[in-house]
């Protein structure tokens, strides 16, 4: 894979005690070292004006006040520091030349990966929240649209949390369609199977909210029985992965039980699916915060796409994500 990665998104330090810490993209490359067929390139930052694609701009110009005068605790859990401004641009930038580099053609082992950080998923579109500031993945779709004649896109967040930032800013509309695979109530507390999207965007969102305890056969009957037949009748061009790894048995801020293999899985299950649409494809990293399993289930994420073909759950799907598939398959006319 081709990994979008620059310096900049290490000056943005919450603090040694902030699970969001640069440590997490050090560990990704180290992790990738020995890996084969592994390539860096750095993207440039974004300007406000694309930002504000998605989000307030009065918004924006207080994040970056609030950076320039040295920055602090936003809300309890999202810190900022005098270099977060120029982290956030560039962690932006690096999503939208993932999205880009998919929109021309790379694929296979040229796929794109983008690894800023802060990541993005949870930013609305006026406010920040959950280590997010900007969304990045959301400037990227809509960089697509305006930019690369895109119709559809498709967001796909497997993050353990619920990508409400996404969620809130495509809600109404219909060229994006954003599905987030997330443990039911941890934060932020949304991403019902009832929330499907509004007016012209009706119908565009999916939320398989999981049980806490859910594991590798579950996830995958998820693919298999509603999101990749929705995204299908949906026919994107692009597809962008929010690619948060805190879904793993090991990531100290979940109860999903996914072992490494699973993030292999669902990237054989969306790179198959792609193919057969002939859309793009790019992931956009998230959340993941034991550095060790991040930075192995990144590293299998890669290895998929040098030809490494992912083993089969160990476990089928369990009666309460039984149940939990059925009431979505019925909510998106699946049935």
């Amino acid at each position: 894979m081709r990994f979008g990665y620059s310096a900049t998104c290490l000056d943005h330090d919450p603090g040694p005690r902030h699970p969001e810490t640069p440590d997490r993209l050090r560990a990704i490359r180290g992790g990738l070292k020995h890996k084969h067929e592994v390539e860096y390139v750095e993207a440039d930052p974004v300007s406000i004006d694309r930002m504000a694609g998605v989000h307030d701009r009065n918004y924006l110009e207080d994040v970056r006040a609030f950076c320039a005068d040295g920055g602090g605790n936003w809300d309890p859990d999202t810190t900022a520091t005098e270099e977060t401004w120029d982290a956030v641009r560039m962690s932006a930038g690096l999503a939208c030349w993932a999205a880009e580099r998919a929109i021309e053609g790379d694929d296979g082992r040229q796929t794109p990966f983008s690894i800023g950080r802060p990541p993005g998923h949870h930013a609305v579109v006026d406010d920040a929240m959950g280590f997010c500031f900007v969304n990045n993945v959301a400037v990227a779709a809509q960089y697509a649209l305006d930019e690369h004649g895109v119709d559809r896109v498709v967001v796909l967040d497997w993050d353990v949390h619920h990508g409400n930032g996404t969620q809130d800013i495509f809600y109404d509309r219909e060229d994006v369609f954003v599905v987030s695979l997330h443990e039911k109530g941890l934060y932020p507390g949304t991403g019902e199977v009832d929330e499907t999207g509004r007016g012209a965007g009706a119908g565009t969102t999916m939320n398989v909210p999981m049980p806490a305890g859910a594991h590798d056969g579950d996830y995958c009957a998820a693919f298999d029985r509603v999101i990749l037949p929705r995204l299908k009748t949906y026919d994107p061009d692009l597809v962008l992965v929010s690619a948060g790894f805190d879904a793993h048995r090991h990531d100290p801020i979940s109860r999903i039980r996914l072992s490494t293999e699973a993030y292999a899985l669902m990237t054989d299950g969306i790179r198959s699916f792609v193919d057969n649409v002939g859309a793009g494809l790019a992931f956009v990293l998230e959340g993941g915060y034991g550095l060790e399993v991040l930075a192995d289930s990144v590293g299998l994420v890669h290895e998929t796409f040098d030809g490494r073909d992912p083993l089969g759950p160990d476990n089928g799907v369990s009666d309460d994500v039984d149940a939990l598939l059925e009431a979505v398959s019925v909510t998106h006319g699946l049935e």
